[in-house]
């Protein structure tokens, strides 16, 4: 894949990350009003590691899940501008990955459709078409931050296109095949989902095969860079969960910080790597 083809996926990423924050702020008056029934009205915690930590010391806020759908397309939009203006001439085969990993933050905003079919009185089918949007976007991030931890360890990708056909299609089966009740959700709206447990073990093994890809690269390639992108690994994973299982304030900002981290570890230390390529 060329520069200029890899380029207009930053700038389509770049796009759709505005028309998302514009599409939010046209709406939210409309549906803020509807956050603290509709958080109410959870049937469970969300399932994340301060609720673990703390168990019910610290209760759900009504607007924290708002506060983190915002957030989190924020922070996609700043990432890609940022990631197409650093590597918008740098060779880095792992960039591109991670540009879609920080995109599948902006999917986050399918969470808005819970309060917004409470406002507009419209049926479940539209929740679960929407949380099916929501976990495509969740895996497709999820998938591709794979792929750039087994690019950084030796895999070379003759074809991209078809890499990213093979995550496409992966993925589609993910959010097409999970069961999902359209009728109750969590203190974060997302929908209660079957096996939650089954793939939040898949979620913890892709995330370690990929931060330990990272630490291996750092050792086949003799480049000390790659054990920074290994630590950022670990930080972006971390501030990724507890940005998107938010519920209180105490969450959205320590995991926000977190995931700019872990961010600027791996985009700084990858442009290290392949500045002088």
């Amino acid at each position: 894949m060329t520069l200029s083809n890899r380029n207009y996926f930053f700038k389509a990423g770049i796009i759709f990350s505005s028309a998302i924050l514009i599409g939010i702020a046209v709406v939210s008056n409309t549906l803020l009003p509807f956050y603290p029934d509709t958080v109410l009205r959870a049937v469970q915690r969300s399932q994340g590691i301060l609720q673990r930590l703390t168990g019910n010391f610290l209760s759900p806020a009504p607007y924290v899940p708002f506060a983190a759908i915002i957030t989190s397309v924020v922070y996609s939009l700043i990432t890609m501008i940022l990631i197409y203006y650093f590597f918008e001439k740098t060779q880095a085969p792992e960039i591109l990955f991670i540009a879609f990993f920080t995109l599948s933050f902006a999917f986050e905003s399918a969470r808005l459709i819970i309060p917004f079919c409470s406002a507009r009185e419209l049926p479940s089918v539209y929740l679960i078409a929407a949380y099916r949007i929501l976990i495509f976007g969740r895996y497709f991030g999820l998938f591709s931050f794979f792929v750039a931890g087994v690019c950084a360890a030796g895999l070379e990708l003759r074809e991209p296109g078809n890499v990213i056909l093979l995550i496409l299609g992966a993925t589609l089966i993910v959010a097409l095949g999970i069961p999902i009740n359209g009728l109750s959700w969590d203190s974060t709206l997302c929908l209660i989902s079957g096996y939650a447990s089954m793939f939040r073990l898949v979620e913890s093994c892709i995330v370690m095969i990929t931060t330990v890809s990272f630490f291996v690269s750092a050792y086949i390639r003799g480049a000390r860079e790659y054990v920074f992108i290994g630590i950022g690994a670990i930080l972006i994973s971390l501030g990724r969960s507890l940005l998107l299982t938010a519920d209180t304030w105490a969450t959205p900002l320590p995991g926000l910080a977190i995931l700019i981290a872990g961010t600027w570890f791996i985009c700084n230390q990858l442009h290290r790597v392949y500045l002088w390529l």
